[in-house]
């Protein structure tokens, strides 16, 4: 019977199978987005390790470059979350010289993604830390604009 109206116990029906729907739906786009902004802050963590691995090895050896490049990188993270260690023909860390290093190893340690979402399990994740090395090349700053 085309045209027939529902039943008097199935009106509304429609209405709460949309309203579980879209709650669904939307619960799952949020931790969408929320999955995406994890993966930003984990790549932006190792984008930010390359990078100043890269201005460890062509600038000098304690120059402050490195880490005001991994703090702009990075929003949230500080200078002691930062190290930048030089690494001898073994691969220790040791005090070697511009002529004898090796080596430039970058860590970051203690990131922590915070989230949108209000679930208290999930407020805050604390990420492993993050290194990059890279062996060594000029390490002096002279005449190079990205380590001043």
């Amino acid at each position: 019977m085309i045209g027939a109206r529902a039943p008097r116990a199935q009106r509304g029906a429609a209405a709460v199978e949309f309203a579980l729907v879209t709650g669904l739906v939307c619960v799952l786009l949020l931790a969408g987005v929320e999955v995406g902004r994890l993966l930003w802050t984990w790549n932006a963590a190792v984008d930010a390790t390359r990078h100043g691995a890269r201005l460890a090895v062509v600038c000098d050896r304690d120059d402050e470059a490195v880490t005001r490049a991994l703090l702009a990188r990075l929003p949230g993270l500080r200078a002691a979350q930062v190290r930048v260690r030089w690494l001898d023909a073994a691969g220790q860390e040791s005090g070697c010289s511009v002529a004898d290093c090796h080596a430039v190893r970058v860590e970051l340690s203690g990131v922590v993604h915070r989230a949108f979402l209000p679930v208290p399990a999930l407020q805050s994740l604390a990420l492993p830390s993050f290194a990059t090395t890279l062996r060594r090349e000029a390490m002096r700053s002279a005449d190079n604009p990205a380590c001043s």
